[in-house]
């Protein structure tokens, strides 16, 4: 279509500010941004939509142009929401450069003008695609009663013979179709829709974010172990997602992926362009679906304010009694509570960037059994955000109801550690993994997302969480916060991209050692374990490995030897040796706990 297409249509709210001249360029596709730069999202020929929210003074609006123009797009239209009115400078500078700009009405919704675009940019391609792409535009716009995404995959798949799923940033599967394709690679599942298994959707997850974070455009392509290839195409967010900041980094941990069971490398240009289309779609549900979690958050940030400040128990009882029928309705008896509590950090950050909001995305996804298909199970799931940290309040029944009365949010999250099991209210598997004394189990937590989100963080990122046990009543919710929190600082103590930690390990050792000084860890750890590091360098006698698998057997000869498939006489003359090399004996208690603590710390 041309740009001068967008002026014909009074509904669409567009008025033209400059580039009368550039009229008659051709648009290829819509994007919706507030990103400061979007350019590893455009490809050329979109037209660009932006609330203006990347605009801090007025030499951003140069800078923001002469991006576009570098990346090719047919002209830029500006919301009147954010700022009342189109900036001049933004004006001036789409002159210099010559491109088209158009301004936005505030009652006019950028999915309106999205909705347009694709319609017409597929009309005018090849018709039977364009006709697949009307019938996703208006079963999508007809909101829960048309189906939603799954409705879009099983077009997907009957039309084009594309079976297809919606994957969350951690491989959860947001959507799935609900009948087959004749071909792709997965398995057909109840009725007869295809299967992915969660292990491949953890692994085509990091697969995709590996490749955003190098910058690589979409689709990307992956080869699974049984030689099942599938392409997997970003679906962005509107650029006000929940990194807030534009920040690359960030914005792409948030993302879903739209994946197709097939290779997209030989696809003509129309068939790719209907692929793009339809992960704009989804992203106007997914935007939809994102302002509902508006309450719950709300009501977390509320409670945590509350606690926070250090209010009385009574008022925080109070808010407590309104969020519980919004988190479990229907529980007949007040829930008792967890605090979960996770940090988002970027190295090289000076000063560091906040990372609340986006870990307050990640909690989100993280308290969700991956087995669960639909955004549904995170309704029940508050989460608050200060400056650097995400809170969780998960609601957990009281004993009296019963396994059966298991929130989905705080039932699904303990069965992460279960994936075979059945993971329904009142199913074994949510039994086994889930107990009401113990709560949500910190390792557990991390058990599936652990390699996609190590992906997504890999060089530069962590993520790290702490757990707190459970609480009865408001009075214990101001000590479950600080527990949590004094977890997670022990969870950032452990190497690794994801970590966590929870309250049973606040009465360890464990809680010490992140406070010990730099300084006198490395003291401390060089003093004992130096040595035997320099003699297993020049004589390969393993005396590390030896040392750390006696203290494991609790100083069991017999033990010991047979774990190392060693001899007796071999183990002990190994130990004779680090305790020459170090000047300590094994069989004082006090000396196995120095040598113990020196090999956490190191």
């Amino acid at each position: 279509m041309r740009l001068r297409a967008l002026l014909e249509t009074d509904a669409l709210g567009l008025r033209l500010l400059g580039g009368e001249e550039e009229l008659d360029r051709t648009v290829r596709g819509v994007m919706t941004t507030d990103l400061r730069d979007p350019s590893r999202y455009l490809s050329g020929g979109e037209l660009v939509l932006t609330g203006l929210a990347w605009r801090r003074e007025p030499e951003d609006s140069e800078r923001f142009v002469r991006i576009l123009v570098e990346a090719q797009v047919a002209g830029l239209a500006a919301g009147e929401a954010e700022l009342g009115s189109v900036p001049e400078d933004l004006v001036l500078a789409c002159a210099r450069h010559r491109l088209p700009l158009f301004s936005v009405v505030e009652d006019v919704a950028f999915a309106s003008i999205t909705e347009y675009v694709v319609r017409r940019v597929s009309g005018e391609r090849a018709g039977d695609l364009a006709a697949v792409v009307d019938r996703h535009r208006r079963l999508m716009t007809s909101g829960p009663a048309g189906g939603g995404p799954e409705v879009v995959l099983d077009l997907l798949a009957s039309d084009l013979d594309l079976p297809a799923w919606v994957l969350s940033s951690t491989g959860r599967r947001i959507a799935v179709p609900t009948v087959a394709a004749s071909g792709g690679p997965a398995a057909a599942g109840p009725g007869g829709a295809p299967e992915v298994p969660a292990e491949v959707c953890a692994r085509l997850a990091g697969e995709h974010l590996a490749a955003q974070r190098s910058g690589r455009r979409g689709p990307h392509r992956v080869t699974a172990a049984d030689g099942a290839t599938y392409s997997l195409f970003p679906i962005r967010s509107s650029g006000r997602g929940p990194a807030g900041s534009g920040d690359v980094r960030e914005t792409v941990l948030s993302d879903w992926l739209l994946v197709v069971g097939a290779d997209a490398g030989d696809w003509p240009e129309e068939r790719l362009d209907l692929l793009h289309g339809v992960t704009q779609l989804i992203a106007v549900e997914r935007d939809r679906r994102d302002a509902t979690r508006t309450v719950r958050r709300r009501l977390a940030q509320e409670v945590l304010e509350l606690v926070q400040s250090g209010a009385a128990p009574a008022e925080v009882a109070a808010r407590l009694r309104v969020a519980a029928p919004v988190l479990l309705p229907g529980l007949g008896t007040a829930p008792h509570w967890q605090v979960v509590v996770a940090r988002v950090e970027w190295e090289g950050d000076a000063p560091p960037a906040p990372g609340g909001p986006v870990a307050q995305s990640l909690l989100e996804e993280v308290l969700v059994d991956p087995g669960a298909t639909g955004p549904e199970p995170s309704d029940r799931i508050a989460v608050a955000h200060t400056g650097d940290e995400a809170v969780a309040l998960v609601p957990l029944p009281a004993p009296a109801d019963g396994p059966a009365a298991a929130p989905a949010g705080g039932t699904a999250s303990g069965a992460r550690g279960d994936t075979g099991g059945d993971t329904s209210a009142g199913g074994g598997g949510a039994e086994r993994a889930y107990g009401f004394e113990a709560g949500l189990h910190a390792d557990a937590l991390l058990a599936a997302v652990r390699e996609p989100l190590s992906r997504g963080l890999d060089g530069d990122g962590r993520l790290t969480l702490g757990v707190s046990a459970t609480v009865q009543s408001a009075e214990g919710l101001r000590g479950a916060l600080e527990e949590a929190r004094h977890a997670r600082r022990v969870a950032a103590a452990r190497p690794g991209r994801v970590c966590a930690a929870g309250h049973q390990e606040l009465a360890s050792h464990v809680l010490l050692l992140p406070f010990v000084p730099d300084d006198v860890r490395r003291a401390f750890t060089a003093r004992l374990l130096d040595p035997l590091h320099d003699y297993d360098r020049r004589h390969r006698a393993e005396l590390i490995p030896t040392l750390e698998a006696f203290l494991d057997c609790d100083g069991s000869w017999t033990r010991c030897a047979a774990r190392l498939h060693l001899h007796v006489n071999t183990l002990r003359y190994r130990v004779g040796r680090i305790e020459q090399l170090t000047g300590r004996d094994l069989a004082r208690l006090e000396d196995k706990v120095d040598f113990f603590l020196a090999l956490r710390m190191s």
